[in-house]
């Protein structure tokens, strides 16, 4: 009988390194993506920054950090849009806000279109300050 439960231990814990293994794995298993903020059209700024993102497909979550330094002024809002090409306007998909005064950091649950567009490089993050209501700088994402 102890044989029986020594080999049951065994096969539950193999079963049970796999499964982990597996899950973390998985769990693990990201797209990077990143852009270089670059003036808006009609935005003569010297602001400069970056974006870089981990999209996790199992999950559909998107989790970004930005930081930027000389903006005209405070960082108002900022949006994720698309679909849009390069030097395209698009509509926000997702507001997101500010962490610090020269960053921020968070996640997005992504619809399947919006996977789509981030994949096919259509997605890009807007700065808001109040002289650029419309946007200040844009960084477009890209793997």
């Amino acid at each position: 009988m102890r044989s029986y439960y020594s080999s049951f231990l065994k096969t539950v814990l193999t079963a049970a390194c796999i499964t982990a293994l597996a899950t973390s794995a998985h769990a693990e298993r990201s797209e990077h993506y990143s852009g270089t903020f670059a003036p808006e059209r009609n935005a003569p700024t010297k602001a400069s920054g970056k974006v870089d993102t981990l999209f996790y497909p199992a999950a559909h979550v998107l989790r970004y950090t930005a930081s930027w330094k000389d903006l005209s002024g405070p960082m108002k809002v900022a949006h994720f849009h698309g679909p849009a090409a390069e030097n395209k306007k698009a509509v926000p998909f997702a507001t997101v806000h500010q962490t610090t005064p020269t960053s921020m950091s968070g996640s997005l649950l992504l619809t399947p279109q919006q996977e789509e567009m981030l994949r096919n490089g259509k997605v890009y993050l807007n700065l808001q300050t109040p002289a650029y209501p419309n946007g200040e700088v844009k960084a477009q994402l890209t793997q």
